[in-house]
């Protein structure tokens, strides 16, 4: 594919205009005006290239050998760096409770009911909400990993993607035995995906499970792999010491929810002696290795302190933002910019739709610079321009992806596109600031996964959505029966 005249946001915070790129195995190719001409000459002359399953109406919106983007502006595509995307099930299903009683009272128990079949479709939809508002890629934790990668893979989307983690000593749906089914289920189900990567996740860091899980991925040792575990419910440190040197062994990442409210964080000093969450899983070897830790809303003096030495050391870790979950839970603010001042890699997630309610990026964004500019008092922190890199080259960066969120020579073709011609967006005196503070999802014309479009003007190229929906509804009367009864 050839886009011609592309407005588009540089690495450096700079806008470029009129500029061409060449899409070639789903790399970006910058291309003079001249060459662009002859390249738009050869390419029309090719045979159309078609959308398995589609109609050819369908071919002409998602795969144009051209695309004219005059009045039309690119982003790098977002990258939501800590999701439950099948949470959507959930949406608007325990209203008002603070995290633990949400958890045991309404998502649990909800959760327990869910089969592989359902969090497919749950999977769908949330792709979908991620699609239309300018996601290229996501990081999942969750369970019924096998309805997950179908959706993911189905999708054309970008993912990384583990089983979900839960507390010891309790009985949750998504215990050790099935972690391991639904690790090894990842790794089957995208064994030749270029776009979908394994994450390893063992529910909780105890028993002799967590062996055989390791084992199971080293025979895919081309893949990337993350350890999830929760830092305030992490027992026994010699368990954790040995997921720490598991993960150096067989090169994997560790993904962590770490101090998302005050109780968790306080009630695990109790446990550890005093010692706070992340001081705990230093002691343990943790950032010795790449890891993400979500949330950190209550993060202390001394871990800040701790995060800067480590980064010092050459620490690979970043701190994923999720303001809307901590805002709607009641958890507190982030505070990014002593995130920032620590060196850490900053990066947004939606988490799940059951917290949010919703899985739009731009949204998620916006509201991140305006808590932050109030947090930190400073109307310079967080402006369009970082908050967009935080979004993008921040998520990817978090996921192991280092060729994707920049638009420039020989990078992923992962983009988004915006409509400039809504009343809401004039003038346009300055475009990213119009995109963050008065965009919305309207705005978005389409969004590009490795050059392919998967999402242009309401139509997705791989989900039916008429078919999504009704079985979103079905699986809402069968769930309120099962429930009720």
């Amino acid at each position: 594919m050839l886009i011609k005249n592309c407005s588009y946001l540089k690495p450096n915070g700079e806008i470029a205009e009129k500029a061409y790129w060449l899409i070639q195995d789903g790399r970006l190719h910058e291309l003079s005006e001249a060459e662009a001409r002859a390249e738009e000459k050869r390419l029309c002359t090719l045979p159309q290239a078609k959308l398995s399953g589609r109609t050819n109406s369908d071919e002409s919106l998602f795969c144009p050998p051209v695309l004219d983007a005059s009045g039309l502006f690119a982003l790098p595509a977002f990258a939501d760096a800590h999701c439950h995307v099948p949470m959507v099930l959930l949406r608007g299903y325990g209203e008002g409770l603070p995290l633990q009683r949400w958890l045991e009272e309404r998502v649990f128990p909800y959760e327990a009911t869910l089969s592989d079949e359902d969090v497919y479709w749950g999977s769908l939809l949330g792709i979908s909400e991620l699609l239309a508002s300018g996601c290229a890629s996501f990081s999942d934790m969750y369970m019924n990993l096998p309805g997950i990668c179908r959706a993911v893979l189905e999708s054309g989307i970008k993912a990384n993607l583990s089983h979900g983690c839960s507390c010891p000593g309790q009985n949750l749906p998504f215990e050790q035995t099935n972690a391991l089914k639904g690790t090894e289920a990842i790794f089957n189900a995208i064994r030749n995906s270029r776009k979908a990567r394994a994450e390893l996740a063992p529910s909780t860091p105890d028993g002799g499970t967590l062996d055989t899980t390791i084992s199971a991925s080293s025979e895919e040792s081309r893949l990337r792999a993350d350890l999830a575990l929760h830092a305030e419910y992490t027992s026994g440190e010699t368990t954790a010491r040995t997921i720490v040197e598991a993960a150096k062994a067989h090169k994997l990442r560790l993904q962590i929810h770490l101090s998302e409210t005050e109780k968790e964080h306080e009630e695990a000093k109790v446990r550890r002696g005093g010692r706070s969450p992340l001081a705990y899983l230093a002691a343990c070897g943790a950032l010795e290795v790449p890891v993400i830790f979500a949330h950190a809303v209550w993060l202390e003096e001394s871990d800040f302190a701790l995060l800067r030495q480590a980064v010092k050391q050459g620490a690979d870790i970043t701190l994923v933002h999720n303001p809307s979950s901590n805002l709607k839970l009641g958890s507190g603010i982030a505070d990014l910019k002593r995130w920032q001042e620590a060196g850490v890699n900053i990066a947004i997630g939606t988490d799940g739709a059951s917290s949010n309610n919703n899985l739009d990026m731009l949204e998620e964004i916006m509201l991140a610079s305006l808590l932050q500019k109030g947090q930190s008092r400073d109307p310079m922190f967080m402006d369009p321009a970082m908050s967009f890199q935080l979004a993008s080259e921040g998520g990817y960066l978090a996921q192991g992806r280092k060729d994707c969120g920049r638009i420039e020579e020989g990078a992923r073709a992962d983009l988004v596109f915006f409509k400039l011609d809504s009343p809401w967006l004039l003038p346009l005196y300055d475009v990213l600031a119009n995109l963050l503070y008065s965009g919305n999802r309207n705005n978005i014309e389409l969004t590009m996964v490795d050059g392919d479009i998967l999402y242009r003007r309401g139509r997705f190229a791989h989900i039916d959505m008429s078919r999504v929906q009704r079985e979103i509804l079905r699986i809402q009367k069968e769930k309120a029966s099962l429930l009720k009864s």
